[in-house]
C-alpha cells in the first residue's frame, strides 16, 4: 500500500470524479488553507452545523441517538461552547476506488487551538459528504470557518482491489449527504 502524490490526486479527480468541487492548487491567503497539496487533500467544512447541547439531559447513545441533542447552525462561522464538540460535514463529495483507502487527520491550525477533528477513514467504494466531529478541548468558546480547510485527506491504494467493499456490504453512510447523525 502507498500514499499518493498530487498528481495521482489530481488526476483521480479529474478523470473519476474522486473529489467534487476540486480545488487543483492550495488556497491560503487568509484562511485555513485548503485543496490540493503535496500528498493529499485538504478538504473544506461547510456552512451546515450541529452543535452539541445538553439541554435535554440525554445520555449520548449510540444505538439511541437523540437528534434534539444537537442545536442546527447555518452561518459562515459556528461556535462550539467549551469541553463541547460539534457535527459539521465537507463541501466536498467523495467517491473512493475499490483499491483506495483514505485517512483523515484534523489541520494543524486548529489543532494548535486546543480543537481536534476526528473523521474516520474513507472505506473503499465508500461515497458521500464527509460527517466531521469538531471537538473543543479548551474551556474557552472556540471558532470554526465555514468555507475553509478542516482536515487533510491522505489517499493509500493498495496493489490489490479488496474482496468486500463498502458498497458490496450496503454501508449505512453510503452515499450520505449533509451532516449525518449515527445510525444503527
Amino acid at each position: 500500500m502507498a500514499i499518493k502524490s498530487d498528481r495521482w490526486i489530481r488526476r483521480m479527480a479529474h478523470e473519476h470524479g474522486m473529489i467534487e468541487p476540486f480545488e487543483d492548487r492550495q488556497v491560503r491567503a487568509g484562511v485555513v488553507s485548503f485543496g490540493l497539496s503535496s500528498y493529499g487533500y485538504d478538504t473544506r467544512v461547510a456552512d451546515e452545523f450541529k452543535v452539541f447541547t445538553n439541554v435535554f439531559n440525554t445520555v449520548v447513545d449510540p444505538k439511541h441517538f437523540d437528534p434534539r441533542s444537537f442545536v442546527d447552525i447555518k452561518a459562515d462561522a459556528c461556535i462550539v461552547p467549551p469541553n463541547s464538540f460539534a457535527l459539521a460535514r465537507t463541501i466536498e463529495y467523495f467517491r473512493i476506488p475499490r483499491n483506495v483507502l483514505t485517512v483523515c487527520l484534523g489541520k494543524s491550525t486548529y489543532a494548535r487551538c486546543g480543537i481536534i477533528v476526528n473523521v474516520t477513514p474513507f472505506e473503499p467504494e465508500w461515497e458521500g459528504h464527509v460527517t466531521i466531529e469538531i471537538s473543543n478541548t479548551t474551556p474557552l468558546p472556540a471558532k470554526i470557518y465555514a468555507n475553509e480547510g478542516i482536515a487533510q485527506v491522505l489517499f493509500f491504494e493498495s496493489d490489490e482491489a479488496c474482496e468486500v467493499s463498502y458498497k458490496d456490504k450496503a454501508g449505512k453512510y453510503q452515499q450520505q449527504r449533509g451532516v449525518t447523525l449515527p445510525k444503527i
